[in-house]
């Protein structure tokens, strides 16, 4: 990298790819822009850069104009890969991987928003690292990059790099970022500005249920709920499940209806199928193997209960992109 002095602007290149959230790269440049404006100087400054140089379907259906295709080594102090959907097909892509590791060892900072993790980590740039990593693909990114210490946090920042599960994480990641590159006072004065009176940290967990976790009954479930996540692969019967967290399975039946809105043995179904869901999409495992790790005794039971849910068969349900079957996670009731 070139010798940086106190009045050259830090640059950095967003490579946006195809099917990328654009809320997600507005909420990674918004706060670069604010910060120079309260500084009234140019601190930061970025180029969007496509593979190709030409514009960029966002997931929205908005297309991006770009600055450049990949740009020449050297030129940027900080990439950051933005991504969202078909992340398995991008992490092919031998060219994108190759110039993200010239990057790294020409020293710059390295960072993923959303499944731009996943680029970073097929380019083995996150081996040794954490990454945080989106709920919805933390299974199959897990299976496919053993060697990032992957977790459902919102952000991770040290050592190099930076990754945010994406949505309204992204935002605490710049503001860290800003803090760390620039000044804690400026960051927390472009937090304000975007109504954030509070930096959350870095390792705080997504989703952290809002519902009234002193209530015991509460407390019952979600032990239930986690019992039930861990044991995808060998399932427990209902009243097994109720003994681990010390109730009758009539009690806990009763406090599944009221805290979830579903029976427990409707939601055990459902943690499978979304884990299920999760590695066929993100993952190149066999059908046969998923379908064992989610605990179907059988392949032909699997792909029965798989297509009256999702509306197809398990082999044909391979791609995370826009047009495939959603799997819907319904928000447990207060």
């Amino acid at each position: 990298m070139p010798p940086q002095n106190a009045d050259t602007p830090h640059h950095i290149a967003f490579v946006v790819l195809p099917d990328f959230s654009n809320m997600g790269l507005a909420l990674a440049i918004e706060p670069l822009f604010v910060a120079n404006w309260l500084a009234q100087k140019q601190l930061f400054r970025w180029s969007i850069l496509s593979l190709d140089g030409l514009s960029v379907r966002a997931s929205n259906g908005m297309h991006l104009p770009v600055d450049g295709a990949l740009g020449e080594i050297g030129t940027y102090r900080t990439v950051i890969v933005v991504a969202s959907f078909n992340a398995k097909a991008h992490a092919e892509d031998q060219r994108l991987l190759n110039w993200l590791r010239r990057m790294a060892r020409f020293g710059a900072y390295i960072g993923g928003i959303e499944t731009g993790s996943e680029i970073l980590a097929a380019a083995h740039l996150l081996d040794g690292h954490p990454a945080a990593v989106h709920w919805d693909n933390l299974d199959g990114f897990q299976e496919r990059y053993p060697n990032v210490e992957a977790a459902a946090q919102l952000f991770t920042l040290g050592r190099g790099r930076m990754t945010s599960a994406g949505a309204t994480a992204i935002l605490d990641l710049m503001l860290r970022w800003i803090s760390e590159q620039a000044d804690p006072g400026l960051a927390a004065e472009v937090g304000q500005h975007f109504l954030v009176s509070r930096q959350r940290h870095p390792h705080q967990e997504q989703n952290a249920p809002e519902t009234d976790l002193d209530s015991v009954a509460n407390q019952k479930v979600q032990q239930a709920l986690q019992i039930m996540q861990k044991t995808t692969d060998e399932p427990l019967l209902c009243h097994q499940v109720a003994a681990r967290v010390g109730l009758s399975e009539r009690q806990l039946q009763r406090h599944f209806q009221r805290h979830v809105g579903m029976s427990l043995a409707r939601q055990y179904l459902q943690f499978r199928l979304a884990k299920a869901h999760k590695l066929l999409q993100q993952t190149d495992l066999p059908v046969t193997e998923i379908a064992i790790t989610c605990g179907f005794g059988s392949l032909e039971n699997f792909s029965r209960t798989y297509r009256r849910h999702f509306g197809c068969s398990p082999s044909v349900d391979r791609q995370q992109l826009t047009t495939a079957p959603v799997f819907r996670h319904r928000a447990a009731r207060s």
